[in-house]
C-alpha cells in the first residue's frame, strides 16, 4: 500500500470512530422503560421520546430494531435449550423402555415378546380374515336370491354380540324382505359400543388434551358471550354462525380450504331452566344422568377417562367421553363422538361446559377416522334466584357428508336444527321441569287420581325407565341396523331384533318395526290427537274408548303428563296401559306400553319400581318437518312452539316380546303382523286426520 494513502485511510477510521456515541445510563432507562410498554413505537412515540432522552428520531428507530432482534436471540436460544433438554430427556426414556422391553416376560406363559414380525403376520391375518368374511357375504347374498331363504353364518365366525335368530320367509300375504334381512347378523343389545376405547390415557398425551381443553374452553366463552357480526338471526328465529367472521375471529389452519363434502353445522340459543347451577353442573360430569336427562337425543354415552378431577369434583374437572347422538326415526343416521369435556367456573355462580372433538383413531386397530367433529361446544351456566338458571348454549360441528340426507329429514338436519343448541336447550328445559315435580310433595290441579307423593315418584321412574327404552329402541346407529320391509307407507317399514337381558324388562327376542311419514299438519295437532283421540288409532282397542284412571303432570305444558289408562275391552281387562307424553319447542313424544294390575300397586304404594318387568313400549315421536313458513292447518299460534313450520314427520314404532327364549326362531307371521299393525295405524291416522293416504 502506498504510504501516501495511509494518513487518509487511518482518517477515515478515526472519523468512524469518532461518530460513534455510547448512550448514557439514564438515556438507556428510559429506552428499557419505553421497549417494556411499547416494542414497536410509532413515529409520534419516537419524536416524543427523541425529545425527552436527546436522541435524534433515527438513532432511536435503530436502537428500537436492534433491540427486537436481541430479544428474538435470547428467545430462540432458550427455546433451543428447552427443546434440547427435553429431547436428550425423551431419548433417555426411550432408551430405558427399549432395555425394559428386552426382558418382559409374559406373566401367563412366561414368553418372551412376540418379535415385531410375528405382529405383522397377525396383522396380515385379521385383514385375510375381514377379506374373506366379505366374500362369505357376498356369496350368501348371491345364494339366498336363489334359494329363497337367507344363509346363515357358520357359527364359529360370529361375534359374541351376535343373534342366532333365523327367518323363515315365504308363504302367501308376508311382507317382502329383501336379501339383507339376515338375524344373524343383527346386533343382540342396545349396550354395545360400535368400537373398543383404550382403558386410560397415558401421561404423556394427557397435558396435550389439558391444552386442548383450555383453547376450547377460551374459544366457548368469547362464542357464548358474542353477538352479531359473529351470530346471524335467522327468520325462523335461531341464531346460525357467521363463517367468515368466525375464521376471521378465530384464525386456525384449513379454515379458509374446508373439503366440499364438509357441513358446518353451528347454532346458538339461551333460556332459562329450572334446575340451581351446581345440579347441572353435576349432570354435566356424571354419564349416566347426562343420558337420562337427553333420552330423546343421546342413545349412547360414557366416560372413558377421567383426566383430571376439579375443586369439589366440579370446577377443573377434565372428562373424555364418548357419545352417540341420534334423531328418534330409523332413517336418520347417528352421529358419533369421542370429545373433551372441561368444566370450569369462570367467577361466583357462572360456570363453563366446554366439549371439543378428540381423535382416537390412531389409538384403535382397524377404526376410520371420525366422520362428524366436535369444534368448541357447551355452555354457560348463570345462576339466579329462586332456583333457575340461565343457559347460553352453543353447538358447533362439522359433518362429513358421506351419505344423502334422508329426503324426510333433509331440511330439519340440513338446516342445523336436528342436533342443534334450540333442541338440546327445550329438551333440558322440559326435563328440568319433570325433575321438579318428581321431587315436589304437592300434587297438580292437572293431577287425577289422587296419588301419594311417593306413589307419584315410584310412576315416574317406572315411566322414565319405559321413555328410555323407547327412544334406545330407535337408533339408527351401525350396531342397530334397520331392514327394510315393503308397504305400509311411502317410506316403508322397517324392522330390526334384539335379545332383551337388562333388569326390569322381559328376557327374550323383541322385534321392533318402526316407519317415518310426513304428514301436512302441525306438530301440536298430531301430538293432541295422538295423546286424546287413542280410540282412532289404535288397532287393538277395536274402536272402543279409553278411561284415564290416574294422570300426573309433568310440566308447565297441558300435555305433559303421565297417564294409566283402562282399555274398555274384555280382552284387556287384566292389563293396564302406562302412557307418558310430552312436548317442547323441538318436537314431541306419545310413548305406551301395557303393564299388570299387580305391578300397579306395587307402583302406587310407592315401592321401587326398577325391578317391575315392563313390556317393551311403543309410541311416535313428532318433529317439525324444518321448512320454515306458514305453519300446516292454519296461521301461527304463538302458545305453541312446535307451529312454526310446513308440517310434521311423524315416526309410528312398536315393538313386540315374541319370545321369551333367547334362542327362539323368528318367524315370518311375526314380521307380517308388526307390519300390518304399523300399516293399519299410518292408515288410521291419516284419515282421522284428513290427511291423503297415498
Amino acid at each position: 500500500m502506498d504510504f501516501g494513502e495511509e494518513p487518509d485511510g487511518g482518517s477515515d477510521r478515526q472519523k468512524r470512530k469518532t461518530r460513534y456515541h455510547r448512550h448514557t445510563p439514564r438515556q438507556i432507562q428510559q429506552l428499557e422503560s419505553m421497549f417494556k410498554e411499547c416494542p414497536h413505537p410509532d413515529e409520534k412515540q419516537r419524536m416524543q421520546l427523541s425529545r425527552e432522552v436527546g436522541l435524534d428520531p433515527r438513532q432511536i428507530k435503530f436502537w428500537f430494531q436492534n433491540r427486537r432482534t436481541q430479544m428474538k436471540a435470547q428467545h430462540e436460544r432458550a427455546d433451543n435449550c428447552f427443546l434440547r433438554a427435553e429431547n436428550d430427556k425423551i431419548r433417555c426414556e426411550n432408551i430405558a423402555m427399549r432395555e425394559a422391553l428386552k426382558n418382559i416376560m409374559c406373566p401367563n406363559c412366561g414368553a418372551p415378546p412376540i418379535s415385531e414380525d410375528s405382529y405383522f403376520d397377525e396383522q396380515k391375518l385379521r385383514m385375510e380374515n375381514a377379506r374373506l368374511k366379505e366374500e362369505l357375504d357376498r356369496v350368501s347374498g348371491l345364494t339366498s336370491k336363489y334359494l329363497g331363504r337367507p344363509i346363515t353364518q357358520l357359527p364359529s365366525i360370529q361375534p359374541l354380540s351376535i343373534s342366532s335368530l333365523d327367518l323363515s320367509v315365504g308363504g302367501l300375504g308376508s311382507p317382502s324382505v329383501g336379501p339383507s334381512l339376515d338375524l344373524d347378523l343383527l346386533t343382540g343389545g342396545s349396550s354395545n359400543m360400535p368400537f373398543s376405547f383404550p382403558t386410560a390415557i397415558s401421561d404423556m398425551e394427557k397435558p396435550i388434551m389439558a391444552e386442548m381443553a383450555t383453547v376450547a374452553m377460551d374459544e366457548l366463552v368469547r362464542l357464548a358471550q358474542s353477538e352479531e357480526p359473529l351470530w346471524v338471526k335467522q327468520s325462523d328465529g335461531r341464531e346460525v354462525l357467521s363463517l367468515d367472521a368466525y375464521d376471521s375471529l378465530f384464525p386456525k389452519p384449513g379454515n379458509h380450504f374446508r373439503a366440499p363434502d364438509i357441513r358446518v353445522e353451528a347454532t346458538k340459543d339461551s333460556a332459562l331452566v329450572f334446575m340451581n347451577a351446581v345440579s347441572l353442573v353435576d349432570m354435566f360430569l356424571d354419564s349416566s344422568k347426562w343420558i337420562e336427562f337427553f333420552p330423546s337425543i343421546i342413545s349412547k354415552t360414557r366416560t372413558i377417562d377421567i383426566l383430571a378431577n376439579g375443586m369439589a369434583g366440579r370446577s377443573g374437572s377434565l372428562l373424555l367421553m364418548y357419545e352417540e347422538l341420534h334423531v328418534l326415526s330409523p332413517v336418520v343416521p347417528t352421529r358419533e363422538f369421542c370429545f373433551l369435556r372441561y368444566c370450569r367456573q369462570i367467577e361466583q355462580g357462572l360456570w363453563a361446559i366446554a366439549d371439543v372433538s378428540v381423535d382416537l383413531s390412531r389409538e384403535i386397530q382397524f377404526s376410520t377416522p371420525p366422520s362428524t367433529r366436535r369444534l368448541p361446544s357447551g355452555c354457560l351456566i348463570q345462576e339466579i334466584p329462586n332456583g333457575y338458571s340461565k343457559i347460553t348454549w352453543v353447538e358447533h360441528m362439522e359433518i362429513e357428508d358421506k351419505a344423502l340426507v334422508h329426503l324426510l329429514y333433509r331440511e330439519l338436519v340440513i338446516s342445523g336444527a336436528a342436533f342443534g343448541a334450540q333442541r338440546w336447550l327445550a329438551t333440558l328445559q322440559r326435563t328440568c321441569e319433570r325433575f321438579a315435580c318428581l321431587m315436589t310433595v304437592a300434587n297438580s290441579p292437572r293431577d287425577i287420581g289422587g296419588v301419594t307423593p311417593e306413589g307419584k315418584r315410584s310412576m315416574m321412574k317406572l315411566s322414565q325407565k319405559m321413555v328410555n327404552n323407547f327412544c334406545a329402541s330407535l337408533s339408527a346407529s351401525q350396531m342397530h341396523r334397520w331392514t327394510a320391509l315393503s308397504g305400509a307407507s311411502d317410506e316403508g317399514v322397517r324392522v330390526t331384533v334384539h335379545r332383551s337381558s337388562e333388569p326390569g324388562q322381559p328376557s327374550g327376542v323383541v322385534l321392533s318395526a318402526a316407519t317415518s311419514i310426513w304428514l301436512p299438519v302441525s306438530c301440536e295437532r298430531v301430538f293432541n290427537f295422538l295423546k286424546d283421540e287413542r280410540s282412532q288409532w289404535d288397532v287393538l282397542s277395536s274402536g272402543n274408548s279409553v278411561q284415564e284412571v290416574t294422570s300426573i303432570a309433568t310440566g308447565s305444558h297441558p300435555g305433559n303428563c303421565i297417564s294409566l289408562l283402562r282399555g274398555l275391552n274384555a280382552s284387556q281387562n287384566s292389563m293396564l296401559i302406562l302412557q307418558e307424553s310430552c312436548a317442547d319447542a323441538s318436537g314431541s313424544l306419545v310413548i305406551y306400553s301395557p303393564i299388570e294390575f299387580n305391578y300397579i300397586d306395587i307402583v302406587m304404594s310407592g315401592q321401587d319400581p326398577t325391578n317391575i318387568p315392563l313390556q317393551p313400549s311403543s309410541g311416535f315421536t313428532i318433529l317439525p318437518d324444518g321448512r320454515v313458513g306458514v305453519p300446516a292447518g292454519g296461521a301461527s299460534t304463538s302458545s305453541n312452539p312446535m307451529g312454526s313450520s310446513y308440517g310434521s314427520l311423524l315416526t309410528v314404532a312398536f315393538q313386540i316380546l315374541v319370545s321369551s327364549l333367547p334362542s327362539a326362531k323368528l318367524n315370518v307371521e311375526s314380521v307380517s303382523t308388526v307390519n300390518n299393525l304399523i300399516s293399519t295405524t299410518v292408515q288410521q291416522i291419516k284419515a282421522a286426520l284428513n290427511c291423503p293416504s297415498g
